[in-house]
């Protein structure tokens, strides 16, 4: 395989389009480049919690996430190409499974919050839901394959668990919504 970025700027975007991974060239602000590039987003801010320093178990399994948000994002870079199948969503379910098992059941909602790692883990989480929220857009106009769509709804969901996880390092634990916190606070 020869060098995929010999030259860094080519000026064939100046005119605001880009090539797709078929060479077929579209506008920066079409669905397919916001869906792909919401998609490298969330492998960022991913990065970003592997950077924060969380335990190996989790950094090598958002490492592995990582890898798949690659094929991910190819697969949308260039049209009629799979790569995501039902083995990574399944793969996705297996370690949500794992970590949600050693969880306490949710009683109240989770304000985004807590350690810096968790705090990190819910900004992706929400990347992720917008992510969805672009793919499942552009999946009405074009074809897209479905298991995208499920891996994106299913990776939001661990990292969401993910947060639950990190929130309790250290000994720490989740910032809970207290929806009656007025009350507490009203004049009688």
């Amino acid at each position: 395989m020869g060098h995929r970025l010999s030259k860094i700027y080519t000026r064939t975007g100046d005119s605001g389009t880009t090539g797709l991974g078929d060479g077929s060239r579209v506008d920066k602000d079409c669905l397919r480049v916001d869906a792909y590039g919401t998609v490298d987003e969330l492998n960022s801010q991913i990065g970003l919690v592997i950077a924060l320093g969380v335990d190996d178990k989790i950094s090598e399994q958002l490492l592995d996430i990582q890898h798949d948000l690659f094929d991910l994002g190819s697969e949308l870079c260039v049209p009629g190409y799979s790569a995501i199948n039902d083995v990574n969503i399944d793969a996705l379910e297996s370690i949500l499974d794992k970590h949600n098992a050693d969880l306490p059941p949710l009683k109240e909602f989770i304000l985004p919050g807590g350690n810096l790692a968790a705090a990190t883990c819910h900004v992706a989480r929400t990347v992720c839901r917008r992510a969805e929220r672009i793919v499942v857009s552009l999946a009405r106009d074009e074809d897209i394959n479905p298991p995208v769509i499920k891996y994106l709804n299913r990776l939001s969901d661990l990292l969401f668990v993910l947060c639950r996880v990190l929130a309790r390092q250290d000994g720490q634990s989740e910032i809970l919504w207290d929806k009656n916190r007025h009350q507490a606070n009203e004049p009688q």
